[in-house]
């Protein structure tokens, strides 16, 4: 398949995508519109509560990045006219039925119109509220196939999940759904949407009965997710979430449902569309780099010897329209994931010479405007190991103190307490991915390589 079959594709296209603040689905909105100015309309669904608040987001925190410069100077004075043509910003939210889309006429025109669904809402904090994950990285999925079974001319819906629904699987993770099926059904009732959901409930009008606290809520749903998670065998709130989405995409999608399921790992900045080195805030290894290099970070718990998987979002997003141009029309189910780490592996240990390197030859400059010195970063290798340390070298000094001096000075020792419950929290979070085991097969993704060099190239 050559390049001009590919934007002849998108030519005319109707595209919805979801979740459109994400840093993903703003990379690949900036790519179509770039590669493919003949791509009909694209409808941007961001959650707000009326047209005007959603085109007020979508001017700030999409069009207004510094992403899309190259797009504006390819367009100039054209620039606005060309997104006013192309671009809808639709007011809506996938926690709700139709999309939380509320104008009946709009939605008729959409199911009439829109041919590709690129299913991006989610919401990927780990420790995030229960209700919250659920509501948009669970049942958002099942609103959202509700929604692609009334297009009428629904050519393909492909739902981003992430390559660590897998859990904390160790050996060859393949691009299959039965292991993860085969845990979602061990589950006390494979119903979970009633479960789960009732559950939830139960213990919101537990809360709301006792007349707590906001913070207590928040704090006694994010202990609630996290603890659904661990009883069923997956980390954290984020991937068990998203892992009952998939469960429920394939379990309810009609056999003639064209979809398709993308896995990426960690996923970084720009490697070269449409520029290099373009991110959007602190990504998940972005905050520790930056913890490093600023001197700050001189410990972690870390096997050197693991496999950190990562891929640039430009590359992502062309492995995106790839899977949408080869599948489109038919009913493959097929799951792509996105990674490197069997075929191109690199581990934390080159990370950490990488870095060491780099910020010995470009240190940062603190506020003094002096470079910051670093050294290379000492690893803990197990959280027994972990753990003693921290306790060893904070734990016990902090208690000590606080008892010798009579607990003269109990607030300063209550807040660093806080700071290290915060800390070892982190740590527990981030733990199955500084010690992950796996390697991800990438077969499907191989065979659509020669479609993504294309992309690439252009």
């Amino acid at each position: 398949m050559e390049l001009e079959s590919i934007l002849a594709y998108l030519r005319n296209k109707t595209i919805l995508i979801t979740g459109a603040t994400g840093f993903l689905a703003m990379v690949f909105v900036e790519k179509i519109l770039r590669v493919q100015p003949d791509v009909k309309r694209l409808y941007l669904l961001l959650r707000a509560t009326d047209a005007e608040s959603a085109a007020y987001r979508m001017k700030n925190e999409i069009l207004g990045k510094e992403l899309f410069k190259v797009l504006r100077e390819t367009r100039g004075e054209d620039f606005d006219s060309f997104i006013s043509q192309k671009v809808v910003a639709l007011p809506g939210d996938v926690s709700f039925e139709n999309l939380g889309v509320k104008d009946v006429i709009l939605m008729k025109n959409m199911c009439t119109e829109i041919q590709i669904i690129v299913s991006s809402a989610a919401n990927t904090k780990f420790d995030e509220r229960y209700d919250i994950s659920l509501s948009i990285n669970t049942f958002g999925v099942l609103h959202m196939l509700s929604f692609a079974n009334k297009c009428l001319k629904l050519e393909m819906l492909l739902h981003i999940s992430t390559a660590y629904v897998c859990g904390e699987k160790v050996g060859l993770i393949l691009e299959d759904s039965t292991s993860m099926n085969n845990r979602v059904k061990k589950m006390p009732r494979f119903d979970f949407e009633v479960v789960e959901k009732n559950l939830v409930n139960e213990k919101l009008n537990e809360l709301r009965t006792q007349d707590v606290s906001e913070e207590v809520i928040t704090n006694t749903m994010k202990d609630l997710g996290i603890e659904r998670a661990k009883l069923h065998g997956w980390p954290n709130t984020y991937v068990f979430t998203k892992a009952m989405g998939e469960a429920l995409l394939n379990h309810h999608s009609k056999n003639n449902l064209p979809f398709v399921i993308v896995r990426p790992p960690i996923v970084s900045s720009t490697y070269s569309e449409p520029f290099p080195g373009w991110v959007q805030g602190y990504r998940t290894i972005d905050s520790v780099i930056a913890g490093y290099c600023k001197g700050k970070l001189t410990r972690l718990l870390l096997d050197p010897m693991t496999i950190c998987d990562m891929i640039p979002v430009d590359m992502v997003v062309n492995s995106i329209i790839a899977a949408i141009v080869v599948n489109a029309n038919k009913s493959s189910g097929i799951i792509y994931h996105m990674g490197s780490s069997l075929r191109n592996p690199i581990k934390f240990y080159d990370i950490r010479s990488f870095a060491f390197k780099y910020f010995t030859k470009y240190p940062w400059i603190n506020k003094d405007e002096k470079p910051i010195v670093v050294r290379k970063i000492s690893t803990f290798k197990t959280l027994a190991t972990f753990h003693m340390y921290m306790k060893i070298r904070y734990s016990l000094p902090l208690k000590l103190v606080n008892k010798v001096s009579g607990q003269s000075f109990q607030d300063v020792y209550a807040k660093y307490n806080r700071k290290l419950r915060l800390a070892m929290r982190m740590v527990e979070l981030y733990r199955p991915y500084l010690l992950f085991k796996g390697m991800y097969v990438c077969f499907y993704l191989i065979i659509i390589n020669k479609i993504v060099s294309f992309l690439i190239m252009y």
